[in-house]
């Protein structure tokens, strides 16, 4: 018989992210720094996200799992953190439509690639992020 503390401990195991997931190093910059880089044609995935928020806590972990299993996608992609408490009312922020902390952007160049708002589910991370790999 199995007990509801080891059903627990099973459970978390199965949803767990990989034990080499590491916090990679992803730069918190300003607004200014990703239009810069936006502007000089780079492939910028941008975090909006808060330290205190619980989804973004959930994404960053994805992100480092899949930046730990392929680091090279580090290579094609500049990925970055903005600090929503501070940038949230941001010009560019505005201009961009970001509704929230918790979004993930994905922009070649000036380009919009692709965004995700309020989702942990590894393979949708995963399957923003493969948009910017040539």
């Amino acid at each position: 018989m199995f007990t509801r503390r080891a059903l627990f401990a099973a459970a978390l195991a199965m949803t767990a992210l990989p034990a080499f997931a590491q916090n990679i190093e992803r730069p918190w910059v300003s607004t200014d720094d990703v239009q810069a880089m936006l502007d000089a044609g780079d492939t910028v995935f941008v975090d909006f996200k808060a330290t205190w928020c619980g989804t973004c806590k959930v994404q960053e972990r994805q992100i480092d799992a899949i930046l730990t299993e392929d680091p090279s996608l580090m290579e094609q992609i500049k990925f970055v953190n903005v600090d929503w408490d501070e940038y949230g009312n941001d010009d560019f922020t505005k201009s961009i439509n970001i509704p929230r902390r918790s979004t993930l952007v994905l922009f070649d160049g000036r380009t919009e690639i692709g965004r995700l708002v309020a989702i942990t589910d590894r393979d949708q991370i995963f399957d923003l992020i493969d948009m910017g790999v040539e």
